[in-house]
């Protein structure tokens, strides 16, 4: 078995392809439960560190998990600070201009309008937040609503909370967390963007992308994949 390691700055930069280097680094936010955040251990967890650390296994590939802000996430890529992205990103087009991604390792979920107890769907062309650089923000920018951006989740939920925003707009699998403790709900109907999750890689990668895909092929042909979907997002998610 691969030697996997959790790293919590990314300390080089490297030339060439990633499957030429001994690591290949895997950049994630580590703040976006369930898909990505760190436990009561101190330690990454989420349904993306342990797809991640199947499918490096997998591939044969011996893999590092990097810690980076959302904001600046795919810059760091480019610039060679990893070599990968797993962080609850979707494949979108505006992202494909700039870089490359294998296939999609969860089917596209839905987007929804979170808001305290008690509001109307009005809420939705008010002040609505977004995590910055995300497809909800592209989307609420083509509303009628007033466009709030922070740089992490935890803003948004916060702004809402005090009243500084009247709804917030994100993945409906993080927002249900909020939902079930009672003082928000969900507002209208959910909304699907995107073409699902998958691993933002640079451009020029196209072995790294190519043995990612392989990997991913398999754990979509045995189930695994699903197993893990249905773990950590339930077994009413979408599955292959």
């Amino acid at each position: 078995m691969k030697k996997l390691i959790l790293a919590s700055v990314a300390l080089a930069f490297a030339s060439g392809t990633a499957l030429a280097q001994d690591v290949v680094r895997i950049g994630t936010e580590g703040a976006y439960p369930p898909y990505n955040f760190i436990n009561d251990q101190n330690e990454l967890d989420g349904f993306e560190r342990e797809f991640g650390d199947a499918l490096c296994e997998r591939a044969e590939l011996n893999c590092e998990w990097v810690l980076n802000d959302w904001d600046t996430i795919i810059p760091n890529l480019v610039g060679g600070n990893y070599d990968a992205i797993m962080a609850g990103m979707s494949i979108t087009e505006a992202r494909k201009q700039v870089i490359g991604f294998s296939q999609n390792y969860m089917p596209p979920d839905l987007s929804a309008y979170m808001a305290p107890v008690g509001a109307d769907e009005s809420v939705r062309d008010g002040v609505v937040v977004v995590q910055s650089n995300t497809m909800q923000a592209s989307y609420v920018a083509e509303t009628d609503a007033t466009l709030v951006e922070f740089p992490t989740p935890d803003e948004t939920i916060a702004a809402v909370r005090s009243g500084e925003a009247d709804a917030v707009m994100a993945d409906k699998d993080f927002l249900v967390q909020y939902v079930e403790q009672g003082d928000f709900e969900f507002v209208g109907e959910d909304i699907q963007l995107g073409e699902g999750l998958g691993i933002g890689l640079r451009q020029s990668d196209e072995e790294l992308r190519d043995t990612f895909n392989a990997a991913i092929d398999e754990m979509k042909a045995d189930g695994s994949l699903n197993e893990l979907i249905t773990k950590w997002f339930g077994a009413d998610a979408p599955t292959f």
